[in-house]
């Protein structure tokens, strides 16, 4: 998503990155360390745009709140950054969904798509807005969107609910390796639980998901059985006490504590993911009756070490 003109002078010091990057055939594209935007939905078939002033490169069209990455800056920080300072955007509105990359060799444009936690109104904070909206994903493309949102869109709009959700069955990771975790199970459950918790805020490859883009943020459900339920989730991740699978934020961590069988508990939210459309759902556990369960259900099972290998 290329724009050819930068930004009017900000009111402070200019970050290095406020500057042209220059491909080898002489292509400029604004933001020497590459830009970032951000596709956000509100969870009720709308996504934010931002209808762009006219001086801007393809001013009048429409397209995604974003600009050039600062020196340092991942694409993630950049876009929300970039977000709140251009619609408003409030710093802990936004769960992570994924990232789409568009990479020319010399200069990368991420979309950094995401749902609205929390229901706000967007704001005009600088020059580079006529208007910004929540428009239905139906109406989009009857607007002039900007070339660079509008080649990207369709493949944005196929995936705009997608869902992935990883169950853990977290008796059979822990038990995978004879590191002494019969002896302490509930610090080993929360060893797991936080390394989790950490994977879950860093988000998957897309690829290991099977899925397209770049890199996907999904929701986790995690179940604790015997002495390991004494593992206590990080705040604010909810647990089985708290809201239901589809409330679980994506990046975030949902425990439940299994209070009869665990299989049972495991295949149950692996049920409740898929009824309320997550998916792909993925179930990690090396059991081969629970693997068939799942795999009834629609599921795809890894084993432990595919979790182990990333945390």
């Amino acid at each position: 998503m290329p724009d050819a003109t930068p930004p009017g002078p900000p009111p402070g010091p200019r970050d290095p990155g406020d500057a042209w990057a220059v491909g080898p055939d002489g292509t400029k594209a604004w933001g020497l360390f590459g830009a970032a935007g951000l596709l956000l939905d509100d969870g009720a078939g709308r996504v934010l745009l931002q209808h762009r002033v006219e001086w801007s490169h393809h001013g009048g069209t429409w397209g995604i709140p974003g600009g050039a990455r600062h020196q340092g800056e991942d694409a993630v920080t950049g876009a929300l950054r970039e977000s709140a300072e251009e619609a408003g955007v409030p710093d802990d509105g936004v769960d992570l969904r994924h990232t789409a990359v568009l990479d020319l060799g010399f200069w990368t444009y991420t979309t950094v798509v995401g749902r609205a936690s929390r229901p706000f109104e967007p704001v005009i904070a600088d020059r580079e807005s006529l208007e910004l909206s929540w428009v239905s994903v139906d109406d989009v493309d009857d607007l002039p969107l900007h070339p660079g949102f509008g080649a990207s869109w369709p493949a944005l709009r196929a995936r705009i609910t997608t869902t992935p959700h990883v169950v853990v069955d977290a008796a059979n990771v822990v038990g995978s390796v004879p590191d002494g975790w019969w002896k302490d199970r509930a610090g080993a459950a929360q060893r797991l639980l936080d390394g989790v918790t950490a994977l879950a805020a860093a988000g998957l490859p897309a690829d290991e998901l099977g899925l397209p883009f770049d890199r996907w943020w999904p929701r986790w459900t995690v179940v604790l059985e015997g002495a390991a339920r004494g593992a206590v989730a990080p705040t604010p991740s909810p647990t089985d006490d708290g809201p239901a699978p589809r409330d679980a934020p994506a990046g975030g961590v949902r425990v439940v504590h299994a209070t009869g069988a665990g299989d049972d508990a495991i295949v149950d939210a692996a049920r409740a993911a898929v009824a309320v459309g997550d998916g792909p759902v993925v179930v990690v556990t090396a059991d081969r009756e629970l693997r068939a369960r799942a795999e009834a259900l629609g599921a795809v099972v890894r084993g432990p070490g595919w979790l182990r290998d990333r945390l």
